[in-house]
């Protein structure tokens, strides 16, 4: 299936405007998405066999989920499950509609496997992407997988006001999703990575906090406990700079760290037209961000001595490159730019993959693998 999309449909997709091709694809999953029959012809062809994860209270029937960005507007929320991811995270949402940038916005570098992208946050705001999910949820389409949402700031929005722009898109979206993810490391929005800095994301995680704490103690669903907010950190960070992200998790409750978001960092190349691509704004996701990211996940990782979730996301097109991270210390994986490339077939294809790993290296659970590639070896 795989072989089939890289060599007949996505010849002829990569030809189109990438933007294009994403609103037309993601209309017809929504169509999909609409009518139970195709979701399980869907799910037929591409569900794996579960590879369960227990997580952030959570259970995953995988560890390979949907990264933010694919699905901004709520609009295809059922097929996600079918095509067989354990997870997806819609979104970045923010509390006010906006258009995002001009375009075009979003260019491929096909020979290094890689996408750039200027959008944004183009969505059409949290109170609408409320009113999606609620149509969902009374339809009785809902996933049975966990669902979060990307949480972005508006662009009109002043850094000083950032903690309530983000409280508001909680408060609204919280009955809504299993799990949120802050994102404040996004290179479209001007400024908005000011916010990574440890006083202004204090200041962030705090509203949404109090926010969580007061909307699960009404709840008697979650019984006054909140729901699991997790912070995006870009790659380009350094490592002091992450860690002092991470003094803010425990007094600040952070679930855990989605390692890592889109850099604005660029591969060496002499071809021209990579050159030319490269040299357009915006942030790369795809190949070249794998090894960094995987950086990040490993230095996390070992800071924390394994005590904070992490989900690993930036160039995962196969099994080995989800291994590669689980490895370094993520427990879950996400996949964006490697969907684009691989195809529908990708995730079954990873899931599989994951499973006869665990089985060469005596793993009984997904669990039991991760940060094994950060261990020092027992002598014996």
């Amino acid at each position: 299936m795989t072989w089939a999309y890289r060599n007949l449909l996505r010849p002829l997709l990569f030809r189109q405007d990438s933007e294009k091709v994403h609103e037309r694809t993601l209309k017809r999953l929504a169509w999909v998405s609409s009518h139970p029959w195709a979701c399980r012809a869907l799910a037929g062809l591409f569900q794996p066999a579960p590879l369960p994860v227990d997580l952030f209270g959570l259970q995953f029937p995988n560890p390979v989920g949907l990264a933010a960005g694919m699905d901004k507007h709520a609009a295809a929320v059922p097929v996600w499950a079918a095509l067989g991811f354990g997870f997806s995270e819609l979104g970045g949402v923010t509390w006010h509609a906006q258009p995002g940038n001009p375009a075009p916005r979003m260019f491929r570098a096909v020979t290094d496997q890689a996408l750039i992208n200027r959008m944004g946050f183009n969505n059409s705001g949290a109170e609408t992407m409320t009113r999606q999910l609620a149509e969902w949820k009374q339809s009785g389409r809902w996933p049975k997988h966990p669902v979060g949402i990307n949480l972005g700031k508006s662009k009109i929005t002043s850094l000083e006001k950032a903690a309530q722009d983000y409280a508001d898109s909680l408060r609204v979206l919280w009955p809504h999703a299993d799990f949120f993810v802050v994102n404040v490391s996004s290179p479209n929005t001007p400024n908005l990575r000011q916010l990574q800095d440890k006083s202004a994301l204090d200041e962030i995680l705090a509203a949404l906090q109090e926010v969580n704490s007061v909307l699960a103690s009404a709840s008697p669903e979650t019984r006054s406990v909140g729901k699991p907010i997790l912070v995006k950190v870009a790659p380009d960070l350094s490592f002091n700079a992450l860690d002092e992200i991470l003094e803010l998790t425990s007094p600040r409750h952070v679930a855990g760290i989605v390692a890592t978001n889109t850099t604005i960092a660029r591969p060496s190349t002499d071809r021209p037209e990579l050159q030319r691509i490269y040299a357009e704004a915006g942030g790369l996701s795809g190949k070249p961000l794998r090894a960094r990211s995987t950086e990040v996940i490993r230095h996390l990782h070992t800071s924390t001595r394994g005590a904070l979730p992490i989900i690993g996301v930036g160039g995962i097109f196969n099994a080995a490159d989800a291994w590669e991270k689980i490895a370094a210390g993520a427990s879950l994986v996400q996949l964006y730019t490697g969907l684009v490339y691989e195809g529908p077939g990708v995730v079954r294809e990873i899931v599989s993959g994951l499973r006869s790993r665990l089985r060469t290296h005596g793993f009984a659970s997904l669990a039991e693998a991760v940060g094994c590639g950060t261990r020092v070896p027992t002598k014996r």
